[in-house]
């Protein structure tokens, strides 16, 4: 393909991958704040809440790698469409929830891999050589799972009236949605990545008679190790990722405790979507002016102020949902500037192999921060677990400033 034929392409990749994560962003929400609420439910501990969001970020870490080998050997299409195709089982499981506990924590962990899907297609805007920055246009990507995404939570108190009417068990309504919304982005992305884009671009990379490298874990630390600012990369996002995981993932429980309804559960997790993606445009145009490395400290301040707002204000739901807005925007910073600086750090020839490793490091993160999340809350409220959060923060300020202090050497 010639220079503006590329062009097109990717002008047309973009409208796909921005149409099926507006489609797949309405079981975002689902996932954790719903999956938690139901684990308490059935168990009758809140301790157990928190091992849903584990299995849901597990299941996301664990489907990454695959994922990421399916798009190497047959292309962006068949990874992402079968990534849309599990989470559809996914939700079939914790549908079918109520008889056990591990129903649940199955359908969670196959509900993941609509997760490594979304994750997965940020780094396909970047596949074809483009006039445009590597961060405006992953930033796109992130950016359109706004619109399903704050949507979905709001449709928990409609889904559960659903599900009332249809005889479903309590709180199981809602992933109807998220199976209609799944069915169609597996469509979006089958029919629509024709011709796939990380096809063309290998295709292109092997006419010019480079070696093609190996791909497979080693091959992955190897690039990163021989890449700081990649691995870099990798670290902050999922250090940022973790401390997202274990506030957001309680606040339903911590909310609920107080007496909130199911509605305002859902809205206040909206706003925190919301947070997450729909400034990623500012983002990305940020990392692109000013650098990614200042993007990513920027993203850290905002998380610190979140944490403060939230667990300090525990006892307002305005606090509250204020401090997930604030905590949604600091993950935004962090994940969209980490992503672009990893995007641009590595070679064609293990992209794919390292974007798998990092999106499963930072699901990885995410379980730890989600295991551990119930514990603490029950143990030092809401206001402990968010100070708790604010580890995390430290380790990414102390990367950060290592890796700016290299930069300018």
């Amino acid at each position: 393909m010639n220079k503006e034929a590329l062009e097109k392409l990717q002008r047309r990749s973009v409208r796909v991958l921005t149409a099926g994560q507006v489609l797949s962003g309405f079981g975002l929400g689902s996932t954790l704040s719903i999956g938690a609420l139901l684990a308490e439910h059935i168990s009758g501990t809140a301790s157990w809440s928190g091992a849903a969001a584990t299995f849901s970020t597990l299941g996301a870490a664990a489907w990454a790698i695959p994922l990421s080998r399916i798009a190497y050997r047959a292309g962006r299409r068949k990874s992402l469409a079968t990534g849309a195709a599990l989470a559809i089982s996914g939700a079939g499981f914790v549908i079918l929830a109520a008889a056990t506990m591990q129903l649940l924590l199955l359908g969670l962990f196959l509900l993941g891999a609509g997760s490594a899907t979304g994750l997965q297609a940020r780094f396909a805007a970047t596949d074809l050589p483009s006039s445009k920055t590597k961060g405006k246009d992953l930033s796109m990507v992130v950016w359109a799972t706004t619109f399903g995404a704050v949507i979905g939570p709001n449709l928990f108190g409609p889904g559960e009236v659903l599900g009332n009417a249809l005889g479903m068990p309590s709180m199981t309504g809602p992933f109807l949605i998220t199976i209609t919304a799944q069915a169609l982005a597996t469509f979006t992305f089958w029919f629509g990545l024709r011709p796939d884009p990380l096809l063309v671009a290998m295709q292109a990379e092997v006419k010019t008679n480079q070696p093609v490298a190996k791909r497979s874990f080693g091959a992955a630390f190897a690039t990163l190790k021989a890449n700081p600012k990649a691995g870099y990369a990798v670290a902050v996002i999922s250090l940022s990722h973790m401390v997202m995981v274990s506030v957001m993932s309680m606040t339903p429980v911590h909310m609920e405790h107080h007496g909130a309804v199911l509605a305002l559960v859902g809205f206040t997790i909206s706003i925190h979507i919301a947070g997450m993606y729909a400034f990623s445009p500012i983002f990305g145009w940020l990392s692109d002016k000013l650098g990614k490395i200042t993007t990513v400290l920027i993203g850290q301040a905002i998380l610190i102020a979140a944490l403060l707002v939230a667990g300090l204000g525990a006892d307002s739901f305005t606090s509250v949902g204020v401090g997930l807005f604030l905590l949604g925007l600091g993950w935004s910073a962090a994940t969209v500037s980490g992503s672009a600086l990893l995007a641009e750090s590595v070679p064609l020839d293990q992209k794919t192999n390292v974007q798998g490793v990092s999106d499963s490091t930072m699901m990885l993160a995410g379980a730890l921060g989600g295991a551990v999340s119930g514990s603490i809350l029950a143990a030092g409220a809401f206001l402990g677990l968010n100070m708790a959060a604010l580890a995390p923060v430290c380790i990414a300020l102390a990367i950060t400033g290592l890796a700016i202090r290299k930069q300018n050497a």
